[in-house]
């Protein structure tokens, strides 16, 4: 069944935007939306919403059955076969819907080149609709905030009890299979992204993918993780030093935990998001280490790991009440090493609400 409150929210910012229907794709936005989401792949699906409120599926028929137990009986589900292709499906139904010629959001469920299918096929104007999307979720109810901490909570625990883990010795893969075993062991519903474990070197790629490299006595490691509880994210970051800190780094450590401070402390309702930004930037570059802070100060969070609001330079979003996004000021010195530290932010009516309790003191393992 849909969720009949964020559908009527949805209808409102699409004519207020002068949009005449949504095209939502497998994506955390269908799950939001109907509370299921397809497994992504080749074969292309989508709900059509309208913005008077009606709504039809395109469905491949290899996942009809699950589709149809997700709507309500009376909903209208067009299917097509493999042997068939889905463009003739498709196009039926948009005409059926007389949405040749109107104006269609796009979210990023969609694949490319299945959008290009149809747009040979019949006459619309599609657009970008993630800004849409996101607009619709960018605010949460206390429900939503409740489980946001609990999802904090968890990956409070499974970052103290990682850090305890480590050792000399293991690899990369063996903490990142160690947060996973964590998380299900206390009753997460799953990962909200894969584990970034950073050692050595490696710690100066903010988004390091790898995993096989061995700890080593005098390492810094970056431990990125979070989970997913009832639907909501968690996304925690914290810097630990391996047998020794030397002087260098306990200052550069210093200067990322002032930042995140910093962005934290300015976090509030009626303040722009590039002022937040700016407030835990300008530590770092004042520090002397501008040109090392190479990502956005946070994003947004809440059903996707990464969503509005973005917390960076240029951004003239205004934080609300019930607004939440990381704090994650770093410093990345390449081929050396790198530092970051991360917390998840609620706009509350006192101030912000800093959801992750784990300490930010300097850890030596």
């Amino acid at each position: 069944m849909l969720n009949e409150k964020y559908v009527e929210k949805l209808c409102n910012l699409m004519k207020k935007n002068k949009v005449d229907a949504m095209m939502i794709g497998p994506s955390d936005d269908l799950q939001f939306l109907m509370g299921y989401s397809p497994h992504p792949d080749e074969r292309f699906q989508s709900m059509f919403l309208l913005s008077d409120k009606r709504y039809f599926y395109i469905s491949p028929e290899l996942t009809y059955e699950e589709i149809s137990e997700k709507l309500e009986e009376k909903a209208d589900i067009h299917t097509w076969g493999d042997h068939e292709g889905f463009i003739d499906s498709t196009i039926a139904a948009m005409r059926k819907y007389e949405l040749e010629g109107k104006t269609i959001g796009i979210n990023n469920g969609i694949v490319a080149i299945r959008l290009l299918d149809i747009k040979d096929n019949i006459k619309a104007k599609f657009i970008n609709g993630h800004e849409i999307m996101e607009n619709l979720r960018i605010v949460k109810d206390e429900s939503e905030i409740e489980r946001l901490r609990e999802a904090a909570r968890l990956a409070d625990e499974v970052m103290m009890e990682t850090i305890d883990y480590i050792k000399p010795g293991l690899t990369e893969k063996n903490i990142k299979e160690k947060i996973k075993e964590l998380f299900m062991e206390k009753g997460a519903d799953g990962l909200s992204f894969e584990p970034i474990i950073a050692s050595g070197e490696n710690s100066s790629k903010p988004h390091y993918t790898g995993d096989s490299r061995v700890i080593q006595e005098k390492d810094i490691i970056i431990l990125d993780l979070g989970c997913k509880y009832k639907g909501l994210c968690s996304d925690i970051s914290r810097t630990v030093f391996v047998g020794e800190i030397t002087d260098e780094q306990k200052e550069i450590y210093n200067i990322v935990r002032e930042a995140n401070a910093s962005g934290e402390k300015y976090a509030k309702k009626g303040v722009k998001s590039k002022d937040v930004d700016k407030a835990a930037r300008d530590v770092i570059k004042n520090a002397g280490y501008g040109k090392n802070f190479i990502n956005r100060t946070g994003h947004g969070i809440g059903f996707s790991v990464h969503e509005a609001p973005d917390i960076k330079g240029g951004s003239e979003q205004v934080l609300d009440i019930g607004m939440a996004f990381s704090i994650e000021p770093g410093i990345y010195i390449p081929n050396k090493f790198g530092m970051r530290i991360e917390d998840i932010v609620v706009i509350g009516e006192n101030g912000p609400e800093i959801l992750n309790k784990s300490t930010k003191e300097i850890i030596i393992k």
